[in-house]
């Protein structure tokens, strides 16, 4: 019995993509763990929050290309899976193109409000990973489509890896912030190549617009769903950088990092593996609720434990594998360790909604934390970068459980009550 039970388990689509993300994760992280023992003995708290700071506006440009595009490939069916496909793909070049160019305008301004040129030209040139995604990325939807992961985990597990091998020697060749920022332009390409040596599609006809009023009414939602997460992820960094200084951002960042880094991973494989699954399973409410809340279980399994064993020992291996200079960010490091737990839950909840096309309710539960989260955060800086952690803890930990418990319950009420009719 214990066999039969394991075997299905494995068999699981949500289980097995998983694992292939974690292998790929696991990979990553041991390419990781050089860079991340190194920067901190050759870069000082205020490259740090330089980098910070490109990268944060990096983020923010980016967001504008999660408009459903990948979404919507994911869950064409076949009939309109081609035409969907080639328009994705055109589509892709306007968006990357013009971003790029609007993230190059931005750094000026964004080197005024700092009070710091030096943000100009690392700003200008991480933008330039911008035009690289459009090459691959529709292939690289249409293999997640498939179930894949093994690609996609073979992919990332390259592009990361090169790039965190690329900051450890850069860091150790003195680079500065420039060790954090160059890698992630060069290792970029290697990603897309990989998606079209493994995926025969090409686009048959040239430039047509095609399917984008359909991929626009599916992705507005989402697109003010990751403005409004990328908002929060980043808010924390631009609030301190502004009130309490560049260097003081440095200590914040490098504590989130060095504590929710490797978390944010796993979350980031564990959504990526969910929403093709609950896509699959949607038209079979039975079998759609059991894959959901099993989902949730092999999560709070994975998840709960790595993160308290890390927050448990950060006392113990900050200073061993970062320094003693940078023991006074421990307790920044543990409290921001610990909101990984509820924020692993809220990726699933956006992901059932996404699966039912319910993103509007998705966008509004974001509406509502994001104004929560940003009070918080303007009432933690008032004492210093503990407060903001301490702000950031508590407001997804009080916010997040109770929006996730009210998410399942909408959904599969609907769901059922759309079964029986």
């Amino acid at each position: 019995m214990k066999q039969f039970i394991l075997k299905k388990v494995i068999n699981n689509d949500f289980t097995r993509n998983l694992g292939w993300l974690s292998i790929a994760q696991l990979a990553i992280r041991v390419s990781r763990l050089a860079a991340t023992v190194i920067l901190p003995r050759f870069l000082t708290p205020h490259d740090y929050g330089l980098a910070a700071l490109v990268l944060t506006t990096y983020e923010f440009t980016q967001t504008f290309t999660k408009i459903g595009i990948f979404a919507k490939v994911i869950q064409s069916d076949d009939e309109s899976l081609e035409s969907t496909a080639i328009g994705a793909y055109w589509l892709n070049w306007i968006i990357y193109a013009a971003l790029f160019l609007i993230q190059c305008i931005a750094a000026f301004p964004v080197a005024w409000f700092y009070n710091d040129d030096q943000l100009i030209l690392p700003i200008c040139v991480l933008a330039l990973t911008l035009l690289v995604s459009p090459f691959g990325r529709v292939q690289s939807a249409l293999i997640q489509r498939e179930n894949r992961f093994k690609t996609i985990a073979i992919a990332q597990a390259a592009r990361y890896g090169t790039a965190n091998i690329l900051t450890a020697v850069f860091a150790f060749m003195g680079m500065g912030m420039w060790a954090i920022v160059l890698p992630r332009l060069l290792a970029a390409p290697i990603e897309f190549v990989i998606y079209l040596m493994n995926h025969p599609w090409r686009p048959n006809k040239g430039f047509t617009t095609e399917k984008w009023g359909i991929i626009f009414n599916f992705g507005i939602n989402i697109l003010g769903i990751n403005l409004l997460k990328t908002l929060r992820e980043n808010l924390d960094y631009l609030l301190v950088g502004r009130f309490l200084g560049v260097t003081q951002l440095g200590t914040y960042f490098f504590a989130y990092n060095a504590g929710l880094g490797i978390s944010l991973t796993i979350i980031q494989s564990i959504m990526t593996a969910l929403y093709p699954h609950l896509c699959k399973l949607r038209s079979q409410f039975a079998a759609f609720k059991k894959g959901y809340f099993k989902s949730l279980k092999t999560i709070g399994l994975i998840i709960t434990p790595f993160v308290l064993l890390q927050s448990g020992l950060a006392p113990f291996y900050v200073p061993i594998l970062f320094g003693e200079q940078w023991t006074p960010a421990i307790p920044i490091l543990v409290l921001i360790c610990l909101s990984a737990i509820p924020r692993a839950f809220d990726s699933a909840a956006f992901s059932l909604l996404a699966a039912v096309d319910e993103t509007r309710l998705g966008l509004i539960g974001n509406v509502m934390f994001t104004a929560i989260f940003a009070v918080s955060i303007l009432v933690g800086v008032h004492w210093g970068v503990v407060g903001v952690a301490i702000a950031v803890l508590l407001a997804h930990a009080i916010f997040i459980p109770l929006y996730t418990a009210w998410a399942t319950r909408y959904v599969f009420a609907k769901q059922r009550a759309l079964a029986q009719a």
